[in-house]
């Protein structure tokens, strides 16, 4: 899953991406409204995770852009303020969901979870391919009960073949929703992680590389 963590306090905003990225997340940070709105038009995100009290560019103005321009990323607004006018008001400016600081991580975690799958067609709560089983929230992976042993960067390419159901996805795509921005896109790290990921799954071969077009499970 990819998201951009819109936040003025650099510290807040680094602590609550380093979470997300801990918890499997490709993630990108932007501190003011300009700048989400700049990442947001070159990458594709699911989830923005959007302070509604920015300087410059407000939250709202960059939530209201989004939702008129066709974005597909779901909002998840934050302000310091939890009355039910400001839930509205947020709301009716495009958001998806609204949460009051402070907050508790683990709740964070739980909505914008909750906000990629809505940002997906719809998929079961556990992917099933064989005798391979993924549980996205509970973040485990079996094979035939076998419990593998994936790191961050494997679960996430596994869960967005998984999720293709079937059809090829290529590495661009498995590199722009797995990865953030740091990422260069000239580089092996996707075709060594899916490397990787066939050993850990073992035989019979489940991922197949289709030439010139990607990958699927």
């Amino acid at each position: 899953m990819r998201v951009l963590v819109v936040e003025d306090h650099e510290e807040l905003a680094e602590t609550v991406a380093a979470g997300l990225r801990r918890e499997g997340m490709a993630v990108d940070v932007a501190l003011d409204g300009h700048a989400a709105l700049e990442r947001a038009t070159v990458n594709g995100y699911d989830v923005v995770v959007l302070d509604r009290d920015l300087p410059g560019l407000h939250g709202d103005r960059v939530c209201r852009v989004l939702a008129e321009g066709g974005s597909r990323a779901r909002v998840l607004m934050l302000t310091a303020s939890g009355t039910v006018a400001e839930r509205v008001a947020g709301l009716g400016m495009g958001a998806d969901d609204y949460l009051p600081k402070p907050f508790a991580f683990t709740e964070l975690v739980a909505r914008v979870r909750a906000l990629g799958r809505r940002a997906q067609p719809a998929l079961p709560p556990v992917l099933v391919r064989g005798d391979l089983r993924l549980d996205p929230a509970r973040r485990t992976a079996t094979r035939g009960g076998r419990g593998l042993p994936l790191s961050p960067k494997e679960f996430a390419v596994l869960e967005l073949l998984m999720a293709a159901g079937g059809a090829v996805v290529s590495a661009e795509e498995l590199l722009e929703r797995a990865w953030d921005e740091a990422a260069d896109p000239f580089t092996r790290t996707v075709k060594v992680t899916v490397s990787r990921l066939r050993r850990k799954l073992g035989d019979p071969p489940l991922i197949e590389t289709v030439a010139q077009a990607g990958y699927r499970v």
